[in-house]
């Protein structure tokens, strides 16, 4: 099975390229084989919400999805990355049934987060609570309703379907263990570790990255996959400096700030803060533009001046194609005040150069690229997806068929970007030196060079061209 190298990933459900994993590996095949290397399966255990991300176990494929096999098949083909929701379990899960069934007699009893042991008196004060980072505007509990009719405070973070675990305890220890070395056996090459800040709880405290417990979960759960040559990859939606901290511990981090520093680049022209994070990003990393969740705000606080931060949510609403203020809302079930929710081709207007151009940036930026599938065929928002469902995260969720897919790679956008990939891909000096050259506000150079062998990305922001070289040919 494929280990982790410096080739694109993509980012997709198990039914969203096809129904199933047969008729993604079938696609990817088909039309991709060269322009992807890894794949990032988004959770495709049985779960009771969120997508996926309220797991009932890790031992099953969700069996609409395929089972194990369908997994392995791809992981002889490409690198794998599985999630791990460290920080909860399903509501519905056999864990939380037997906690409910049995309480204090009960073996999973120490695996959750009771009120009664974490606060003083069994209560949070106000004061607490509000120092809690949190996503709902009270108190992260559920009233768990126990067999012998007595009701007590579970600690849930999110949504009442995902339970939190007490990370600390023995109990949840040895099932993390079992967990990941499960994923390790069965094809994982990196294991990322979903909602990873918010694992660590601590009463007084924001309960969101507290150290140094979070570095104790961190060196403990990285040790667990470790003898398999399995990476971990904790995932986290806040300031950049929290990106550097676990880089700075040779960790991988996600570059999450990239996508709307590119955003601002090509709306206004100009490139001063794009290049300022492109000099001091860690170089271990995974860089996005886009996920399954929305285009991140909170991750270029203090990248981009606050001014220019509200600039340009603002105008994704001004600039992008069928993207709506209210889609934000609660009327779409999204109170997030942290991300947009919008396809990235969308978000630059269905413009293709524009698009083409964030793109090749991507792929020139230190790091390993990761591509969402409706990116890989520049997807443009799905209102109807969104209008049925009333969930404003589905606008950049989209199912393609299979026959969908075969017309949509004729686009010459999509043709376009799956030779850059490809590029991308196959050229050595993307796994060396990472450099920019002196130019002007609206413009950017970058070179890539190892052993010799370079590649070069020459951009202009105000006309939306740019041109790549390899060893002083133009390719692209």
């Amino acid at each position: 099975m494929k280990k982790l190298e410096n080739k694109i990933m993509l980012i997709t459900y198990s039914d969203s390229m096809g129904k199933n994993l047969k008729d993604l590996d079938r696609v990817l095949s088909d039309y991709f084989a060269k322009a992807i290397g890894g794949v990032h399966i988004l959770p495709f255990f049985p779960s009771s919400g969120d997508r996926g991300f309220a797991p009932i176990n890790y031992t099953e494929v969700e069996p609409a999805f395929g089972g194990w096999k369908d997994v392995e098949r791809l992981a002889e083909k490409y690198y794998l990355m599985f999630d791990y929701m460290i920080n909860h379990i399903s509501a519905q899960s056999r864990y939380y049934k037997d906690f409910l069934a049995n309480k204090d007699t009960s073996e999973y009893k120490d695996l959750f987060i009771r009120y009664k042991n974490f606060w003083e008196g069994g209560e949070p004060t106000k004061e607490q609570v509000d120092v809690i980072y949190k996503r709902k505007p009270r108190a992260p509990y559920v009233d768990a309703h126990f067999a012998d009719g007595t009701t007590e405070k579970v600690w849930c973070t999110f949504d009442e379907e995902q339970i939190d675990i007490n990370v600390k305890s023995e109990t949840a220890k040895q099932f993390i263990k079992s967990n990941l070395i499960s994923m390790c056996k069965h094809g994982a090459a990196i294991i990322r570790l979903d909602a990873f800040a918010y694992a660590t709880k601590k009463a007084g405290t924001s309960c969101f990255f507290v150290e140094p417990d979070i570095w104790e979960l961190l060196n403990e759960t990285a040790k667990i996959p470790e003898p398999y040559g399995v990476n971990i990859l904790p995932e986290i939606h806040e300031h950049f400096t929290m990106q550097i901290k676990i880089a700075e511990k040779d960790y991988y981090v996600y570059d999450f700030a990239l996508p709307m520093l590119l955003i601002n680049a090509l709306y206004y022209g100009r490139t001063q803060y794009l290049k300022h994070w492109l000099e001091i990003c860690p170089r271990k990393q995974f860089t996005t533009l886009d996920t399954h969740d929305g285009i991140g705000v909170v991750d270029v606080k203090d990248l981009l001046p606050d001014d220019e931060i509200n600039r340009t949510r603002e105008d994704i609403f001004k600039y992008g194609a069928n993207v709506k203020r209210v889609y934000n809302t609660a009327a779409y079930n999204n109170l997030d005040i942290y991300q947009v929710n919008c396809t990235y081709y969308s978000a630059l207007g269905d413009d293709d150069k524009a698009y083409l151009l964030a793109r090749a940036v991507q792929f020139f930026a230190p790091g390993i690229p990761q591509v969402y599938y409706v990116g890989l065929l520049a997807g443009k928002n799905d209102l109807k997806f969104l209008e049925e469902s009333k969930v404003g995260r589905n606008i950049n969720r989209h199912y393609y068929t299979e026959e969908e897919i075969a017309e949509e790679v004729k686009r010459p956008v999509v043709a376009k970007l799956i030779n850059l990939m490809e590029f991308r891909n196959s050229c050595k000096a993307f796994n060396g030196n990472f450099s920019m050259r002196e130019c002007a506000d609206n413009k950017l150079h970058i070179v890539r060079e190892l052993d010799g062998c370079t590649a070069e990305l020459i951009a202009d922001f105000e006309k939306k061209e740019f041109q790549v070289m390899a060893d002083g040919k133009k390719v692209f």
